[in-house]
């Protein structure tokens, strides 16, 4: 007597195979589908549906925009600022991790780069109005060691982890030669309480352990151009925060 040989799919079916490709081969019998399976055309509308509210973006409080000044476009003949231009604007946190995750940190920057992540429609400048009264705590590192304290920056502040968050305008980081600084900008420096009290926060977020410095955008302004009409701002008006 011949034997004739069965197919391998139906052999793995007669040995009771918990892999099936065709969940209905065996009938409409809701016990024959294995648990976690979906069937019908209801149900894959439903996961469609589930998937696009799983994907929904994360908004932020505020709107923010990078800006870049490029070190081989700056001139010494051209006015400061002149070569800042805007990168790219983002207001979820999903917008922000893809930009992110695809520029240079702070450390394959080019010497002379300074690199910022400001509000949207404030401008990383003295002169901008927003910032023209305010001014900037900065910490200090050395060439290559500032990224991981930039990216907890810039969280600390898309993610609305300051008390004050709405004196803070923005934040900059500048590469050069042996350092790298990292400044964070406010609005009004005159509120000396918000002042000190994004100071302190600022610290324990980075778990900066050195001393840190404030001074007022407008004392910056009055040494650049040595008028005699800013000789009632040249006071010792640095404060400083002392390592804890």
């Amino acid at each position: 007597m011949v034997v004739e040989e069965l197919p391998r799919s139906a052999t793995t079916e007669d040995q009771g195979s918990t892999h099936n490709p065709n969940p209905r081969a065996h009938g409409d019998d809701e016990e024959d589908l294995e648990e976690g399976e979906i069937v019908g055309d209801d149900d894959s509308a439903s996961l469609k549906q589930s998937a696009a509210i799983t994907h929904q973006p994360h908004p932020l409080e505020h709107s923010w925009t990078f800006w870049f000044d490029n070190p081989s476009a700056k001139s010494k003949q051209a006015a400061w600022g002149s070569s800042m231009r805007p990168i790219y604007t983002f207001s979820n946190v999903e917008e922000f991790w893809s930009i992110y995750n695809n520029i240079h940190h702070p450390s394959k920057l080019a010497v002379g780069a300074d690199f910022h992540c400001f509000k949207y429609k404030i401008e990383p400048k003295w002169e901008d109005p927003v910032c023209a009264n305010g001014g900037k705590w900065t910490v200090t590192f050395a060439k290559g060691k500032s990224d991981t304290c930039w990216l907890y920056t810039l969280l600390a502040m898309i993610g609305e982890q300051f008390d004050h968050g709405d004196e803070i305008c923005g934040a900059v980081v500048n590469v050069r030669t042996r350092q790298e600084k990292i400044a964070l900008w406010t609005k009004n420096a005159s509120n000396e309480a918000a002042q000190l009290s994004i100071g302190k926060q600022w610290k324990e977020f980075l778990d900066y352990s050195d001393s840190i410095g404030f001074i007022f955008h407008v004392r910056i302004l009055c040494l650049m151009h040595s008028r005699s009409i800013c000789l009632p701002f040249l006071v010792p008006i640095h404060q400083k925060l002392e390592p804890t």
